[in-house]
């Protein structure tokens, strides 16, 4: 089974540390034989408010479908005043129209999180907030979720300088969704 991964985060600022920490678990994902399709900060800053003025029933089309398709996922939010963004989260709101599906919102799917901030306190809060937007959604949440605390010089166009903490927890929370994926694929299987 080569498990299809969806890639959802990042900031309105291209090559954020967020997009640049998500792409470094994506890449553990894909060495896992995942495939895997990105929708970064660039993508998500062009979604209106879901179901607010401007938006259409076309208006992230392609991300839900891109879910709906999905084995699992991984999330990155950076945390701004103590929480998820609300880029990413206009984001998951989007997820609602997986509602009415056979298989509704995140069910079966394993979800791995990153949760990226200046402070410690914000990367806890914040991946708080995903793990529980995560079990609203019926998703399973990966064991390891990587709360990654920015520094200055973190990522750079040649790729992230990495303490090992950080490196580790990417990695593994790239690996463990693959994993996860597979083995709620296989149950998914038994019980058909």
């Amino acid at each position: 089974m080569t498990p299809r991964i969806v890639a959802i985060g990042g900031t309105v600022s291209p090559g954020s540390t967020t997009e640049l920490a998500l792409k470094t678990a994506m890449a553990s994902a894909k060495a896992e034989g995942a495939e895997v399709t990105l929708f970064d900060g660039n993508y998500l800053a062009g979604l209106p408010h879901y179901r607010g003025p401007g938006h259409t029933v076309e208006d992230g089309m392609e991300m839900v479908e891109a879910v709906r398709q999905a084995d699992g996922l991984l999330i990155a939010a950076p945390g701004y005043h103590g929480t998820v963004s609300g880029l990413v989260k206009n984001a998951l709101d989007y997820l609602e129209d997986l509602a009415g599906d056979e298989r509704p919102y995140l069910d079966g799917r394993a979800v791995g999180l990153i949760a990226t901030a200046y402070g410690d306190q914000a990367t806890v809060n914040t991946m708080q907030t995903l793990r529980t937007v995560v079990h609203a959604l019926r998703g399973w949440p990966t064991p390891m979720g990587a709360t990654i605390r920015v520094g200055p010089d973190m990522f750079s166009s040649g790729g992230p300088r990495l303490d090992e903490r950080s490196r580790t927890q990417l990695e593994l929370v790239g690996r463990q969704v693959v994993l996860g994926a597979r083995s709620l694929a296989s149950l998914g299987e038994a019980q058909a």
